[in-house]
């Protein structure tokens, strides 16, 4: 069973921005990167997948469900969603944000929290408000992780870290989907993130699907160079 299924996506905003016939799938066991510049509709199709909008056309099946049907909710909390703006309220403090959590997920893991808290130190002397954008991100991770996710849908989730932080996430992520019973679709615009990590690249270029193909297929036809400058090569030819 594939994590995530999509075909034919579909979303206008009037005259300013078109979503047109989006189609890809997440497998069990696998991440695969979504891309393209700011603007392109990657956080669109992600508010579509987690039905935080209302599509004009096409089906989502996330975990085998159709997230417009009322079955959708049984299989919500076995996702995991990180947005690029962490939304926690101000006041909290790590560890209440624990004691929420356990409050919403029936399937709340104290002692993972409480790991990736520590590896991704994170104080519980200071709320939420006074984190930086990447501690924000990485309590949001913490969260992500900490619930028994089968697939983690992630919106620029690297963004805000240091290089040595994302090897670490990075690294993390590869673990998540390693016994093949997990799936990440990770949205970022760093291109090295998608290229450690992911099986599979989807390109989206100002609401167009240009492309699904694999890591490697895309690196065999790169000519030597590396995957960022190849896929910022297709976005110029767009542009032209």
């Amino acid at each position: 069973m594939d994590a995530l299924e999509i075909k034919g996506l579909c979303k206008s905003y009037s005259k300013k921005f078109e979503l047109k016939d989006i189609s890809f799938s997440v497998p069990m066991g696998c991440a695969v990167g979504l891309v393209g510049e700011n603007g392109a509709g990657k956080s669109t199709t992600i508010a579509l997948i987690n039905d935080m909008i209302e599509k004009d056309s096409g089906t989502v099946k996330v975990l085998g469900e159709d997230n417009s049907s009322a079955e959708f909710r049984s299989v919500r909390e076995m996702t995991g969603t990180v947005l690029d703006e962490a939304c926690f309220p101000d006041g909290l403090r790590v560890s209440q944000v624990g004691k929420v959590c356990s409050g919403i997920f029936a399937n709340w893991d104290r002692e993972a929290f409480r790991s990736h808290v520590e590896r991704f130190d994170l104080p519980d002397d200071r709320k939420f408000k006074d984190f930086s954008r990447g501690m924000k991100m990485k309590l949001s991770l913490a969260v992500a992780l900490s619930h028994g996710a089968k697939l983690l849908i992630l919106d620029e989730a690297t963004g805000g870290l240091d290089p040595i932080a994302r090897d670490e996430l990075i690294s993390e992520l590869a673990d998540f989907i390693s016994d093949g019973q997990h799936a990440i679709l990770l949205s970022s615009h760093i291109i090295s993130d998608i290229e450690k990590l992911c099986d599979r690249i989807v390109f989206i270029h100002r609401g167009k699907m240009m492309f699904d193909k694999s890591r490697q297929e895309l690196l065999e036809s790169a000519g030597g160079r590396n995957l960022e400058e190849v896929i910022l090569d297709m976005v110029r030819g767009e542009r032209q």
